[in-house]
Parts: structure tokens; C-alpha cells; sequence
């Protein structure tokens, strides 16, 4: 079996936290086994390491979430990188063609797919292995699982199985699938559990094979090269309307265990160990009111109970905790750039931006360089920056030239300057930018490792 573990998301109904970036499955706000915290994405990795299915999987993402699922999970994870943001069934087709023409992964091969920000117990992973079975067993075209509804939710959809079949198979591990239903509302939800409706997880199971012989018939490439050149023009649709509801034959395996999507802040604050992170100050009265501060100055909270509080570079949030889901709603369409951003070498906050009569814009950013870590060797067409190391220690490459620097030392970057920066102790930079583009496709990367980077310098290259 290859698994697929699905990691997007727009991080809207988490803001200010969350962004476009650093989407749920990112935020270090859950309780780890040794007593700090970890992240949606960070926890399930861990408990597909103890099913031992970690070295099965390979995780999906968008270009833009690269360095973050790298510096949570670290530079091996074996990863399919999305050319462009698209819905499921791209992203999935992407991961497929990329098994089967690059890696040789057969096509009787059991193929999983599962998104990577579900909290669930140890136990959910282990349901994986039967999935293999099941479609053996049943010659369905798909196999999910399905989780056993503990109220009529609105927020997800439901596989409806088709109990006369189960009744005369009682002894089955999978269901035939009668029909779906997306979100219903309430009073539809509690009919559904009356039918013996599960909650759709996202999970699902197939033969390589299966997907493959689709894409032909849709006349997309089977190629991953290929698909690549042609990704901008696939269709942005979902595995489930795409493939799933117009599948011939489907089953479903009942999951009875804990299973909740952490997509709100009335959920997500349910798990928390704390009701506080950060400089924060709450009087006993604030009852049931979780603050959350990512800010360099403190938050007070006074008689305010059933609340979520919430403080980043962002943005702030105040929200009672029952409206919390309308949060998506009230976001502006216009995309603003995120002001926090994690990388594989460490993270950067935004602490100011402004654009000036000349055109000219200027950005200054607080850098945090992790010991042993290295920015890309790069250089930018469009800016210029100044770096003023605030503490910690370094070796600088700039074009072919080698030196250290430390606390105190500023360096200027023109444009077209190649230059790179390895930290031999924690390195704190503020990094003023000035240009007519200060965005990340104006840096046109040479090499990301140290060791490559140090010799390019040496040749003079």
C-alpha cells in the first residue's frame, strides 16, 4: 500500500493564526507526548510512525506550503509539489501519475488517500491496513472509511450505506455505498443518522490502476512531466464530485472512534491543554475562553467568558465562541500577504510594509535563522536589502566572497547579487527590503544545500 496524505487549505477559518501559508494543519497549538506542542500536521506524522506507515507516504502540497511541511517534518519527507493551487482531484491525479511513472509503483497497488489535519486516536491509522483487503474482497472500485456520527453535524457530508445489503451480510467489514449528501442542514443530518449515515472523512482507497485507466479516458497524461506542463489547465474539482459519487461500485468500512475536524476555533480551543499561549493575563472570571497571543506585547482579558482570543502578526481576533465558524465570511476576498511565515531554516515576522511616491516599496522583516540552517543561495532582479544581524553568529557567501558575521554587522545586497547566509549559532535579523517587488518570485534560486553553496563560492561560480 502508498499512501497520499493531502496538506492545502487557505487557513481562513483559523485566521489570524492560520493564512495562506501556514494553514491549520500547521499550528503549534495541540499538547505533545513530552509536554509542549506540536501541530496537526506533526501529530499525525507521529502516529504514522507508530502504525508504521510513514515510510509509505507521500504528502501532496502546494509550492507554497514546501518549507513549512519541511520544517516540521524535516527536508526528507518525500513530497509531490503542486505546480498551482487546484482542488482534490488534480492534486490527487498529480500524486498518482507521479507513483506510477516516476517511483514504478504498480498498478494492483492499494493506493490510500487522507487528508493530514483530521485529530483523531491512534487507532484510525491502523484502519488503513484493512482497506487493501476490503477491495479485494468486495471488487469495489473505491473503499472508504466512514466514522460513526456522534450528532447531526451540518459541517460534513455523509456516505449513505446501503443497510439491506449489509443485513444480509452481516459479517462483511465493508458496506455498499447507496448514495452522498453534502452538509445538510440539521434537521436533514438527524433523518441521516436515522439511515445509518456515516460522516465522510476523506479517506479513500484504491487500485493505482483504477485512476490510471480513468485519466486515459479522460485523454490527461499519465506522464508526470507531462501533466505538469498541463496542470494549469485541469479542471479545479474535487476526488469526490470528480471520481467518488460517479464511481460504479463503492463500499464503505464503519469507523467507531474519535474522529473531529479541528477547522474552527470552537473546536480546535476543545483540545487545547491551555487556555492560554503567550504573554497573556486573564482574570478567573474569563470562564471558558481560550487567548491565544503570537504578539510581542501583552494581552489582558477581563470578565470575558466563552470566548476566543486570538493575536498575531496577522490580524486580532475577538469572537464568542459559538460564532467562530462565521469567521471565513467576514474576511476580506482581497488576499493579504502573510505577515508570519515558517520555512525549512526557521520563520520571519512582517513588522511593517509601506509603498512610497516613487513606486519604490519598502518591507522590514524580524528573521530568525535556526543554528545549522541556510537561506537558498539566490539572488533578486527587482530589490535591494539591508541585514542587520541583532545577534547570533554566521558564515555569509556573497558573489564568490566568503566571511563571517556576527551581532552588530550590517550587510547590503543589491540587486543581482548572489548571496547566501549558513548560522553557526541562532542567528536574529532585521531585514529591510526595497524595491518594485519584494514578493518570492523575484528570488531566483541557485542551490539549497551548504555544502554545494560553499564549493560554487570557491570555484567563483
Amino acid at each position: 500500500m502508498k499512501l497520499i496524505m493531502l496538506s492545502g487549505g487557505s487557513g481562513k477559518r483559523l485566521w489570524p493564526l492560520s493564512n495562506e501559508v501556514r494553514s491549520k494543519q500547521f499550528l503549534r497549538i495541540l499538547p505533545a507526548p513530552d509536554g509542549d506542542k506540536e501541530s496537526m500536521l506533526e501529530r499525525i506524522w507521529r502516529q504514522l510512525r507508530q502504525a508504521g506507515l510513514s515510510s509509505d507516504v507521500h504528502i501532496a502540497t502546494g509550492k507554497a506550503q514546501v518549507d513549512m511541511v519541511q520544517s516540521q517534518l524535516g527536508s526528507s519527507v518525500p513530497l509531490i509539489i503542486e505546480p498551482e493551487r487546484k482542488d482534490t482531484f488534480p492534486a490527487i491525479a498529480l500524486a498518482a501519475v507521479y507513483l506510477y511513472s516516476m517511483r514504478g509503483v504498480g498498478l494492483d497497488e492499494v493506493i490510500t488517500v487522507f487528508p493530514g489535519d483530521p485529530y483523531v486516536e491512534d487507532a484510525f491509522f491502523r484502519e488503513f491496513k484493512k482497506l487493501g483487503q476490503v477491495l479485494a474482497e468486495s471488487g469495489a472500485d473505491l473503499a472508504l472509511i466512514g466514522v460513526q456520527p456522534t450528532y447531526p453535524s451540518e459541517k460534513y457530508g455523509y456516505i449513505v450505506p446501503d443497510m439491506s445489503h449489509a443485513r444480509h451480510n452481516m459479517a462483511a467489514s465493508s458496506i455498499k455505498v447507496k448514495r452522498f449528501t453534502e452538509k445538510p442542514c440539521k434537521a436533514e443530518a438527524s433523518e441521516l443518522l436515522k439511515q445509518s449515515a456515516l460522516w465522510n472523512c476523506g479517506v479513500f482507497a484504491f487500485r493505482l490502476g483504477y485512476l490510471i485507466q480513468l485519466l486515459i479516458d479522460a485523454r490527461l497524461p499519465i506522464q508526470y512531466e507531462e501533466m505538469l506542463k498541463q496542470y494549469g489547465a485541469m479542471e479545479a474539482i474535487s476526488f469526490d464530485y470528480k471520481v467518488v459519487e460517479q464511481a460504479q461500485k463503492v463500499v464503505v468500512c464503519p469507523y467507531d472512534g474519535c474522529w473531529k475536524d479541528l477547522g474552527t476555533w470552537n473546536t480546535l480551543t476543545e483540545e487545547m491543554s491551555d487556555s492560554t499561549l503567550g504573554a497573556v493575563r486573564m482574570t478567573e472570571d474569563s470562564r471558558n475562553t481560550h487567548v491565544i497571543n503570537e504578539l510581542g506585547i501583552p494581552v489582558v482579558v477581563l470578565g470575558i467568558s466563552d470566548a476566543v482570543i486570538a493575536a498575531s502578526p496577522d490580524g486580532i481576533l475577538v469572537s464568542e465562541k459559538g460564532a467562530s465558524p462565521r469567521l471565513k465570511d467576514m474576511l476580506s476576498p482581497d488576499k493579504q500577504r502573510p505577515m508570519y511565515e515558517e520555512r525549512r531554516w526557521g520563520y520571519y515576522h512582517v513588522l511593517d510594509s509601506a509603498v512610497y511616491p516613487d513606486g519604490k516599496k519598502v518591507m522590514t522583516k524580524r528573521v530568525h535563522l535556526r543554528t545549522g540552517q541556510n537561506f537558498s543561495y539566490h539572488y533578486h532582479n527587482f530589490r535591494s536589502e539591508v541585514w542587520t544581524v541583532l545577534s547570533g553568529e554566521g558564515h555569509l557567501i556573497q558573489d564568490g566572497h566568503f566571511r563571517k558575521v556576527e551581532a552588530g554587522d550590517v550587510v547590503y545586497i543589491p540587486a543581482g547579487s548572489r548571496h547566501s547566509l549558513f548560522a553557526l549559532q541562532t542567528m536574529e535579523i532585521v531585514e529591510v527590503m526595497r524595491g518594485t517587488r519584494l514578493d518570492e518570485e523575484d528570488s531566483v534560486r541557485l542551490d539549497l544545500l551548504w555544502e554545494t553553496i560553499r564549493q560554487l563560492s570557491i570555484s567563483g561560480s
